[in-house]
């Protein structure tokens, strides 16, 4: 079984903590590509979660046409949502481990250069 997000969080900040002890007079080096990375892969997973409301709305509907009860369209969508929250995340598993683990390494990018810029700020 995949490792979950509280994990990951921890993961991200040992880094930190290591990022962080090193630090020299060097400017830290910010990766564009863990920014892109990150914003699409929470792209990625909130556009499937997305999807699969629309998908569960519209069998609900079509579930609702099929015995001849009609069912307001905002109702159906409130049952999907319900149904896909949890859902998701078990569906989409890979999905969102791949974004947490992904956020959290920008983020620790982010954290060692902020605690760089503070180090030259407490230097002056």
């Amino acid at each position: 079984m995949a490792r979950g997000g509280f994990f990951l969080w921890k993961e991200g900040l040992s880094r930190v903590k290591r990022v962080s002890e090193s630090i020299s007079n060097q400017q830290p080096e910010l990766d564009r590509n863990v920014q892109r990375s990150a914003r699409r892969n929470v792209i990625v997973y909130a556009g499937a979660r997305v999807l699969l409301v629309v998908v569960l709305t519209l069998i609900i509907q079509g579930l609702a046409w099929l015995i001849s009860s009609p069912v307001p369209l905002v109702m159906s969508a409130m049952l999907a949502l319900v149904v896909a929250f949890p859902l998701s995340m078990l569906i989409f598993d890979s999905l969102r481990i791949n974004a947490t683990r992904a956020v959290g390494q920008w983020d620790a990018q982010r954290r060692a250069h902020r605690a760089w810029v503070q180090q030259e700020l407490a230097d002056r």
